[in-house]
């Protein structure tokens, strides 16, 4: 299980800033796109939005995953877990289950996926892009 070890201000509005930034241009910019997935469902609340949030986690989920394994990064077995838990509650999720409590739980996770669990593969997983 995906341990928390900080207390990370959620933005609002909900978009990606640079603390976000993992310094990798393909996982950087998929991280903006969860970002806008998560921010379209907050102000959609729709089925089309949870299914498309759903696909960009997955297609961002599988990119992050190949990179870590083309490098033998460590903790790329934890790193899924949490990837597939995140899947699997955002897949049996219906537009009438979007409320305040998903929306935050969506937000936080993100976030401090982000900065708790991506923020240990920067310099891991192939030579960063840019500082």
């Amino acid at each position: 299980m995906e341990t928390i070890h900080h207390t990370y201000e959620v933005p609002e509005p909900f978009k990606w800033d640079e603390s976000f930034k993992v310094f990798y241009k393909n996982l950087d910019s998929e991280h903006q796109d969860l970002f806008k997935g998560v921010f379209a469902v907050a102000t959609d609340k729709s089925q089309k939005a949870l299914d498309n949030l759903f696909k960009v986690a997955e297609h961002h989920f599988q990119d992050e995953e190949g990179q870590m394994g083309r490098h033998h990064y460590s903790n790329l077995k934890t790193h899924k877990a949490a990837h597939d838990k995140f899947l699997g509650q955002v897949k049996g999720l219906k537009a009438s289950d979007i409320n305040e409590n998903t929306l935050n739980w969506c937000k936080n996770w993100l976030v401090h996926h982000i900065k708790d669990v991506d923020f240990d593969y920067r310099e891991k997983i192939g030579t960063p892009d840019n500082h």
